[in-house]
């Protein structure tokens, strides 16, 4: 053979083993990823895993999503994707998993889309970026749900979207049951070993799950002193529905008598049902009905109940605690235009449950409520009601401001440090206390007690409006509807913080030769009538007064006096003083005298009344008290400075500053100062 034949022999050899394609190396096939509008739920398409390509624009749709992170099948796929920050709002691919239903969806807002609540559904999904891992491929279409779905069993192939590994085998074809009408992915040709996933969602049933009704062998109550720690067990919660409690261990009785048909009743049957089961929207429904409940607009309060985790509450009570306060959200009817509730635990110290802002319905708050789980500790009622004062009430956790603050303290006998001093700012604050105590001490008790008459000390007024003394945990569900029903009695709130309780008002009259006798005491009666409309006590208003003419003397000071009548009369008893007129001195001296000793959550006032122009500068003294945060009226009559009326006066002077000429018409005013004070108080925000 010649020398260029074998050349060309060994030439076609190379080629021929090379395995050379026209094409060059292997190519997968793109993955075709099948469009959607954005009204798309997830529940309608049966598919566990697939991948799909969201519209631009679909945030202005406002179409329906429930959940956050994980979201309930009835959710629009591509409000999901942008909620969670998957897609942006110019559209994109995502990837929709399916996984199995939750307990509760909780609403949120991110990136332009407001999620809402939801309770209990079977199917759920996540989203993800629509970029396929390696060897993944999704269905190039989608497989729909049936309106009427029938089923059918076919032992034709049925061809499967793979995520390929590398190998050389195929998948055999597999036999599966279908609903028809369905729609398979076309088959995909590659030279690796096919690994099946299967898109399908299988039929579950999930089944209710219906707890045993326990025996009951002995109450949770017993006379003697102080309670021992119930370590016994107790039945998962059910919600609002009172049952008998397990006994646990019988070695591990709790050794009280047994109890008597009539606490049985107490215990077992109230005056409230269980809320209707809550139904949720169907897949095929439209438009998705709002979950946001408003609640009842004539209860509109801040409620903060402080449940008591200590030790000597054992476990079974602990529970009834819980349906109790289960009973109350439901009775109470709790939405964003009525009552909010929020819970603090407290023991050795306090801690947020959850605030006022974390749920806006009383069907959302049944399962949190179930879920929360005794602290332990001792019962430090007063600790509590300080955190309360100082972080709970805030705007950061809901408070709403035109809304009465409410704080309902159960405690299981007794505190166990001193409640008074806390429980009085917190009252200055605005607060309202109620107590609702359960077994209390007894004659025999009342030496372990720490602090005496501790529900008098605590309580918004001592009339019994604002106590719930409560003989028996038994007893402990009929005091729902009279708490709902005081609770919300906003007009006998009376702790609530208004313009007529939360002040402290200096007036600094002038005592000068030109007032004269009989005007000063026209001033007086003016002072005394804009006195009377206010609500004076230590922990409400309270008033201080300052004369002065080239010298000053403080009258009486701030809670001096703390009830009305007490006041007016010590108003009645000033004598007139005479001098000259040194006005810019006693608004220092009244700063001194007064304001330094002014409590931090009063509104400070000032008033100030002159019948001429001061022999000292004004100026500067009345905008160092500016600065200190006091709120300045001034009052001219006769041949007083307009000038130095402005200069006293709080900005803008149209609303603090006002002019008479002759002491006779200072009644007319008093009307519009109190209304400027009520109006300045209520446009500003506050806790």
């Amino acid at each position: 053979m010649s020398k260029a034949t074998l050349t060309a022999v060994f030439i076609a050899f190379l080629l021929t083993s090379s395995g050379a394609k026209p094409n060059g190396k292997n190519k997968k096939p793109k993955q075709a990823v099948p469009a959607i509008e954005c009204d798309m739920r997830a529940g309608k398409i049966n598919l566990s895993e697939f991948i799909v390509k969201c519209p631009a624009n679909c945030r202005e749709t406002k179409e329906k999503v429930y959940g956050t992170g994980v979201f309930a099948s009835i959710s629009s796929i591509c409000n999901a994707a942008i909620h969670s920050g998957v897609i942006t709002n110019s559209g994109g691919k995502v990837i929709v998993t399916k996984m199995a239903g939750q307990m509760i969806y909780k609403g949120s807002f991110a990136n332009g889309v407001r999620s809402l609540s939801l309770p209990n559904r079977r199917e759920s999904f996540s989203v993800s970026v629509g970029k396929p891992k390696k060897g993944v491929t999704y269905p190039s279409t989608l497989v729909f749900v049936p309106s009427r779905p029938t089923t059918v069993k076919t032992a034709s192939p049925v061809t499967e979207a793979v995520e390929t590994e590398p190998s050389s085998t195929a998948a055999p074809p597999t036999t599966t049951h279908v609903t028809t009408p369905i729609t398979t992915a076309p088959p995909i040709t590659t030279s690796a070993k096919p690994r099946v996933i299967n898109h399908r969602v299988p039929e579950a049933a999930f089944a209710r799950r219906d707890w045993p009704h326990p025996a009951y062998t002995r109450p949770d109550w017993f006379s003697g002193t102080r309670r021992p720690t119930d370590s016994s067990q107790s039945v998962p919660n059910t919600g609002s529905k009172w049952s008998r409690m397990s006994t646990g261990d019988p070695a591990a009785l709790d050794p009280r008598p047994d109890n008597t048909e009539y606490e049985y009743q107490l215990y077992n049957f109230g005056q409230y049902s269980p809320a209707p089961e809550h139904k949720p929207p169907s897949e095929t429904s439209s438009p998705v009905p709002e979950v946001l409940s408003q609640g009842d607009s004539n209860c509109k309060v801040d409620i903060a109940f402080l449940m008591d985790g200590s030790w000597s509450i054992g476990k079974r009570r602990f529970e009834i605690q819980k349906d109790f306060l289960v009973g109350v959200s439901q009775v109470i009817n709790v939405g964003v235009a009525g009552p909010m509730m929020g819970i603090i635990q407290y023991g050795d110290d306090p801690v947020t449950e959850f605030s006022l802002k974390h749920f806006s319905s009383s069907i959302d708050l049944t399962p949190a409520i179930s879920k929360i789980v005794q602290k332990g500790g001792l019962s430090n009622v007063g600790k509590a009601l300080s955190y309360i004062n100082k972080h709970f009430f805030s705007d950061a956790n809901g408070n709403r401001g035109g809304a009465p603050n409410v704080a309902v303290v159960l405690v299981d006998g007794w505190p166990t440090d001193e409640v008074e001093e806390a429980s009085r700012l917190a009252r200055e604050s605005g607060i309202n206390i109620f107590f609702v105590t359960i077994e209390g001490p007894d004659e025999n008790e009342k030496q372990n007690v720490v602090e005496t008459n501790f529900v008098d000390k605590a309580v918004c007024r001592t009339n019994g409006f604002f106590s719930f003394p409560i003989m028996s945990w038994f007893a402990l569900r009929k005091a729902v509807q009279p708490l709902v029903k005081r609770v919300c009695d906003t007009d006998r709130l009376v702790c609530s913080k208004t313009c007529l309780n939360a002040n402290d008002i200096a007036f600094v009259i002038d005592g000068s030769s030109s007032v004269g006798t009989g005007n000063f005491r026209t001033v007086l009666q003016f002072v005394a009538n804009v006195t009377q409309e206010f609500e004076i006590s230590d922990t409400d208003t309270r008033v201080g007064i300052v004369q002065y003419t080239y010298e000053q003397r403080l009258e009486f000071a701030f809670g001096q006096y703390n009830n009305k009548a007490d006041l007016l009369n010590a108003i009645k008893r000033i004598n007139y003083w005479s001098g000259g007129t040194s006005t810019g001195a006693a608004i220092t001296f009244a700063a001194d005298q007064l304001f330094s000793k002014s409590k931090p959550n009063k509104r400070k006032i000032m008033i100030v009344i002159t019948d001429g122009r001061s022999y000292d500068d004004v100026r500067a003294p009345a905008l160092a008290v500016h600065r200190k945060g006091v709120i300045a009226y001034s009052i001219g009559i006769a041949w007083a400075a307009q000038d130095e009326l402005e200069y006293i006066a709080t900005d803008p002077d149209r609303d603090h500053s006002f002019f008479v000429d002759e002491f006779d018409n200072l009644y007319k005013y008093v009307p519009k100062i109190i209304h400027n004070i009520c109006n300045e108080f209520n446009s500003q925000p506050r806790n």
